[in-house]
């Protein structure tokens, strides 16, 4: 069984040198028109120095009409590329894999920053949004692979596009949501294909020395755990990717759908079949124990969250201490400070029932 402090090497030759990858965390920490602010910058490079195997940037837009938060990190814009630049410098100086999340937020997107009516998949009366055309989502699609070659450029290792947690790309992959009649809906095949097109153009644009991942949820946001499942098996596959890093919340949760009742969540994705594309997971990953056992389940690296925002040296502390665990919460603002975390973040943590002592 491979240890948490074992190199991992991708199916493009790069090599993590632990399983430990900081996981993609909201932080609200950039400037007004995403360009990478101090705050955000120190937040990131004292992770990978924090002996993170790969640092991994909250979600990064890549069209200005998907800003899905304040403060949201950009990668869509020339004006983003000197700080792009610091930040990857920053991060490889600490020997830690630098990569970019690629997102965006959908019916999420922030309408009064963006200047009008969120798009997504299909109309949709909740949340105002309205159903992109066919020259939107090529348009998309373009600038999900424009976005990944300007990190690329910036000096970044790879980049992960985000088909999690609700956002535009989810809301695609979900029959919920995705109701278009075009090839881009009906069938599971066809509610994946903007995410498969974006694969391809990122491999033929990048080329293969360049990372490249999926993040996915298996469950809710309008999803059907046995399609994603399908899907899973399909890009664990794909040469063209290095990793699938799947957003389990809870790695001992119960899966909810019918067909793998008794299963784990974890359970239903480890036990398909891969050869190089590597499967991670986060989900409540507190101590070095819970690390272990993930890697012990099936798991090929792990992803720290609130872990990583509690000690920056999070993987340090476990590769060193069998027995270590995070600090109990609620924290205060004063440790949090001391890991990196600024004002306006911890704000935002405050918000998280019971995470920050007020």
């Amino acid at each position: 069984m491979p240890k948490l402090s074992d190199s991992l090497t991708f199916t493009n030759g790069s090599t993590l040198k632990n399983r430990f990858v900081l996981a993609p965390l909201t932080n609200l920490q950039s400037g007004v028109d995403g360009v990478l602010s101090d705050d955000e910058y120190h937040w990131l490079t004292l992770r990978a120095r924090g002996g993170f195997g790969l640092t991994m940037t909250c979600a990064a837009s890549v069209q200005h009409e998907g800003v899905g938060f304040p403060g949201q990190l950009g990668a869509h814009d020339e004006r983003h590329m000197p700080g792009l630049q610091r930040l990857a410098a920053g991060i490889k100086k600490e020997a830690s894999h630098a990569v970019v999340q690629l997102q965006h937020s959908g019916m999420r997107s922030m309408a009064d920053y963006c200047g009008g009516k969120p798009q997504c998949p299909s109309d949709d009366e909740k949340t105002g949004s309205v159903a992109m055309t066919s020259g939107q989502v090529e348009q998309l699609i373009a600038d999900f692979i424009s976005a990944a070659e300007r990190c690329q450029r910036a000096g970044f290792d790879g980049v992960e596009l985000h088909g999690a947690h609700g956002y535009l790309l989810c809301e695609f992959l979900s029959p919920e949501y995705n109701r278009r009649e075009d090839h881009y809906g009906g069938s599971p095949e066809n509610r994946a294909r903007i995410l498969m097109e974006i694969i391809e153009g990122v491999h033929q644009r990048c080329g293969r020395g360049f990372s490249l991942g999926v993040r996915l949820s298996p469950e809710r946001f309008g999803l059907d755990t046995a399609e994603i499942r399908q899907l899973t098996t399909k890009l664990l596959a794909d040469e063209r990717l290095d990793y699938i890093d799947m957003s389990l919340w809870d790695l001992s949760k119960p899966c909810e759908h019918p067909d793998f009742a008794g299963q784990t969540l974890a359970e239903v994705f480890t036990s398909l079949p891969r050869d190089t594309v590597k499967l991670g997971a986060a989900g409540k990953l507190y101590s070095a124990a819970s690390c272990e056992a993930a890697i012990a389940s099936g798991f090929d690296f792990v992803l720290i969250g609130r872990g990583a925002v509690l000690h920056h040296d999070f993987p340090m502390r476990a590769m060193n201490n069998d027995e270590f665990q995070t600090i109990a919460l609620p924290a205060t603002r004063a440790h949090l400070s001391e890991e990196g975390v600024s004002k306006t973040f911890a704000d935002y943590l405050a918000t998280w029932e019971g995470f920050v002592a007020d």
